[in-house]
């Protein structure tokens, strides 16, 4: 049983097409309605997008104090890379804005482009991203159609592997610093081949030694929290009276 008061740290499985906003919400809501705690924090520790699956650390209570502790570990990603096309958010999201013929590109290519993205290098992220510029989002500012100026950032790529065996669908897996973004990357990998790529889909499967195979899955974690809510209840009734029999 969780005592998210105190604090608790939990993994999570992120779903497909739910932000980290939208399971931070769920989570929240759910402990309040079942545990009765009227007011609770709860943050997440590393933004996943919507299309992107995987790992995601929730915090509450006092744990909340440890999340810039767990967004800056090293993190691991798998997913395919789709050459041949870019699109505005550099993922699915959105729909292609130019097309590139992937005849001609061989595996020695990319192997050699895969290289240059190994170790410290500099990243532009996504227009379509939520860092704040003049205390306005990215993606607002590229929804609205306005020019903003991207500065790029340090970041590492401790490894990167690519399977060449689906092409021009790119299958890999990446382990990075915070603040990497693979949608990022994938459009940079196109560039450097002369060509055009974009991210089909991602998966975070670490954060430092969590891993995505030891998360909660989102409706299991759900009914574990609608199981224990009485449970919980009921200790902490029987500690309040303890306490009040002391005096």
């Amino acid at each position: 049983m969780f005592n998210f008061e105190d604090g608790e740290v939990i993994l999570i499985d992120k779903p497909i097409d739910w932000t980290s906003f939208d399971t931070v919400n769920f989570i929240r809501a759910l402990i309040k309605r079942f545990y009765k705690i009227p007011k609770l924090k709860v943050g997440h520790a590393g933004t996943l997008d919507p299309l992107a699956t995987g790992l995601l650390i929730l915090c509450t209570g006092k744990k909340t104090k440890q999340i810039e502790e767990y967004q800056a570990k090293i993190k691991t990603y798998t997913g395919t890379i789709l050459l041949g096309q870019t699109t505005p958010t550099f993922d699915l999201e959105s729909e292609p804005d130019q097309t590139f013929s992937t005849e001609g590109i061989t595996a020695e290519q990319i192997e050699d482009a895969r290289m240059k993205f190994i170790g410290d290098i500099k990243q532009y992220p996504p227009k379509y991203s939520a860092i704040k510029i003049k205390g306005k989002r990215a993606f607002d500012y590229a929804r609205s159609d306005e020019e903003i100026e991207l500065k790029a950032r340090d970041i590492h790529i401790e490894d990167f592997k690519l399977n060449t065996e689906r092409f021009p669908e790119l299958d890999f897996e990446v382990t990075c610093s915070k603040g990497t973004y693979i949608r990022s990357l994938a459009n940079d990998l196109g560039k450097e081949l002369g060509n055009g790529a974009c991210l089909k889909s991602l998966r975070r499967t670490r954060i430092g030694d969590f891993k995505v195979e030891d998360a909660w899955q989102l409706e299991d974690l759900k009914q574990h929290i609608i199981d224990t809510g009485d449970e919980f209840i009921a200790m902490r009734k029987a500690m309040q009276e303890a306490e009040q029999n002391k005096h």
